[in-house]
């Protein structure tokens, strides 16, 4: 029969973060995203959300990018959907059967649903995306799926059934939107899927279908009139206007030219519960991904950065405490492990070696791996294996333009201790090609975002196998055959408990080496107009809302 949760099978207790947490009922703020605003939900009109920057691509099988998840995943739906307690709902399959211990999934599809070009879609639309796209170039899918799948089969046009070597208990909670959305094999069959015209242009099945595309100003969303779940979507209309400053943002909602942000900084959140007028939540998941974590990511192919104690000194050289307090405005928390605190069965609290901000310990360990510093001015090699004696300890630090604090803060915090940074803002898929396809940085920061499992989100930044051209892969190019042991090892262990120690010794491992830093796990603060309900938190935010006016 059916298996609507994975306990039913595999004997888990999935521990998660609740989706959603409420604000004080004493602010003025609306707790619950769904909440009515006007009674019944009303049918018609226009919802303007701002985002923060052009997309480039709306494919989000191909990238994990958030820009491009954000902007593209009302267009699509996956296999099935989680719901706020990140249990599977069904979404393009209508049921589906766990078999063999977990080895084997059978999906069951839904009958009569159609492309945005009116084509059906069928099973050979997922074997085509999984194969094609999402276990080549979406990073998690490719990462944790891939290296577990044996195959894909489908015995007619509305059943597909995937086998894996062995037992993989993660399965159901990576074939949402954000981790496997279905694209239509008929668009892309035959074709260069990274260069597919369909990439600016798409076709999905979701609530809502693309009508225009301006770069760098807006996208136009209007809802598929024949989406698959009965009256939905509401709303007629969505667009996206492309607002690359925070505060502009808060503006633009306030003069009432938008309706939803997918944030704002914490003293305009604030100022926006005391004004009135505004419905608000916090989550952690997000287009594109949850439980995320700013992590800074070392070229380990540059010389400079194979030495481990340099690295470890730049760690304790940042103050991480002032990005959660000056950058997130304490909307999240320090991370304390690689593994976000948000999959509490694999997140290893109290792990000894995360470096500790302490500025005169930072100072002797560059004197020690051999940074000589002169009075206040920047430090240069002296004995450093692979880098030339009077080179300078300067490098540059690449960043979405949405993070230029971070960048702001890091380039302060390494100057006080001798380090110089240039800062290179990049648009998304601008970032991605230079770092991940031509390896053209030396440092840079990344909201890798873990998921429900490691599995989906964890394990695409260290294997050896996932150092490539794979956006929000394995950035650093980190290899450690013991690491990618333990991962297997974690993979393939179905007692949560057995694979929470695997997940600490891998950790452990992970502080020891310190191919990456990580600095804080970010939450988001949705504010939306209050006569707007019906919101959800992640990528599918307006398929149920609805606007009074």
């Amino acid at each position: 029969m059916p298996i609507r949760g994975l306990s039913a099978c595999f004997g888990l207790v999935v521990l998660v973060v609740s989706a959603c947490s409420g604000a004080d009922p004493d602010d003025g703020a609306t707790a619950d995203p769904s909440a009515t605003a006007t009674g019944e939900p009303t049918r018609g009109g226009t919802l303007v959300a701002a985002i923060d920057s052009d997309p480039g691509s709306l494919n989000p099988a191909i990238s994990t990018s958030g820009g491009t998840h954000t902007a593209s995943e009302l267009l699509f739906n996956g296999l099935v959907e989680l719901d706020e307690q990140l249990e599977p709902v069904a979404e393009l399959a209508e049921s589906w059967e766990v078999l063999e211990d977990g080895a084997v999934y059978r999906f069951d599809l839904r009958n009569g649903v159609t492309w945005h070009d009116g084509e059906p879609f069928t099973s050979a639309d997922v074997k085509f995306t999984f194969e094609e796209m999402l276990l080549e170039l979406h990073s998690r899918t490719a990462a944790s799926v891939g290296a577990a799948l044996q195959s894909i089969e489908t015995p007619d046009p509305d059943t597909v059934e995937f086998r894996f070597r062995e037992p993989y208990a993660p399965f159901l909670l990576q074939l949402g939107v954000t981790e496997a959305p279905i694209l239509p094999m008929h668009v892309y069959e035959g074709t260069d899927v990274q260069e597919n015209p369909a990439n600016i242009d798409p076709i999905g099945t979701g609530p809502f279908r693309l009508e225009s595309y301006t770069p760098d100003s807006e996208l136009r969303f209007v809802a598929y009139e024949d989406y698959f779940k009965p009256d939905l979507p509401y709303l007629d209309e969505v667009v996206m206007r492309i607002i690359p400053d925070p505060g502009n943002q808060v503006v633009a909602l306030e003069a009432g030219e938008v309706d939803w942000l997918f944030g704002a900084p914490g003293p305009e959140l604030e100022l926006l519960r005391q004004a009135g007028g505004f419905g608000f939540f916090e989550t952690a998941v997000n287009p594109g991904g949850s439980n995320c974590i700013m992590t800074v990511s070392f070229n380990l192919e540059r010389p400079m950065f194979q030495d481990v104690a340099l690295r470890r000194a730049i760690g304790t050289a940042l103050d991480r405490d002032q990005f959660l307090e000056r950058v997130l405005f304490g909307q999240g928390r320090v991370a304390e492990a690689p593994i976000s605190s948000g999959i509490p069965f694999a997140h290893a609290a109290g792990l000894e070696g995360m470096p500790q901000f302490d500025a005169a310990e930072a100072e002797q360990l560059l004197d020690e791996a051999g940074w000589q510093r002169e009075g206040d001015g920047v430090r240069t090699a002296s004995g450093v294996d692979g880098v030339p004696d009077g080179t300078p300890l300067a490098f540059d630090f690449l960043h979405f333009p949405s993070f230029e604090a971070y960048g702001d803060l890091v380039r302060a915090q390494l100057g006080e201790v001798g380090i110089e940074v240039e800062l290179v803002p990049l648009e998304p898929p601008v970032f991605a090609e230079r770092v991940f396809t031509d390896r053209e940085f030396d440092t840079n920061i990344i909201s890798y975002c873990n998921g429900a499992d490691p599995e989906i989100g964890v394990k695409r930044m260290y294997l050896s196998s996932n150092v490539g051209p794979v956006p929000f892969s394995n950035s650093s190019a980190y290899r450690n055959p013991d690491v990618d042991r333990l991962f297997e090892q974690a993979r393939t262990t179905v007692d949560l408990a057995e694979r929470g120690e695997i997940y600490r010794e891998l950790q452990e491992q992970l502080v020891e080496d310190l191919p990456y830093l990580w600095i804080v796990e970010t939450e988001s603060g949705r504010v939306f107009t209050d006569d707007c309900a019906g919101f959800g938190p992640a990528g599918h935010f307006a398929e149920t809302a609805y606007c009074a006016s």
